[in-house]
């Protein structure tokens, strides 16, 4: 067993404690990448896409502008952004512009993959 498998291993027993004393938790789990999600009983579906979002964003900012699928990421994860801040409220006409630019970019930018696909399939 690793050291991150008797970490899980010790954090399922504090869950259990804590349930006991009626605190409902959900734990998730990827213990190939070494990933452990804690949730508590309020959680809602909106919050947790805009977590799992702040990880994809997080890739998004780090990943070198010179990787050929780094401005997908980025303005997908840009559009996702705004949409769910806005999720309960209504979107303006800035966000429905930054949305719009960023779809023209993320066109441009899946046509320049497509061109280097048909280049080299020459």
């Amino acid at each position: 067993m690793t050291s991150f498998d008797n970490f899980y291993t010790d954090l399922l027993e504090l869950v259990s404690k804590h349930e006991k004393n009626n605190t409902p938790l959900k734990v998730e789990k990827d213990l190939d990448a070494n990933i452990l999600k804690i949730f508590g009983e309020n959680i809602t579906a909106l919050a947790r896409a805009k977590n799992g979002l702040n990880d994809m964003t997080e890739l998004a900012y780090a990943t070198a502008e010179h990787h050929p699928y780094w401005n997908l990421l980025y303005n997908c994860s840009e559009i996702a952004n705004t949409v769910l801040d806005k999720w309960k409220s209504e979107l303006s006409k800035k966000d429905t512009d930054d949305i719009e630019w960023s779809i023209k970019e993320l066109k441009q930018t899946l046509e320049k993959i497509i061109q280097k696909i048909n280049d080299s399939d020459i």
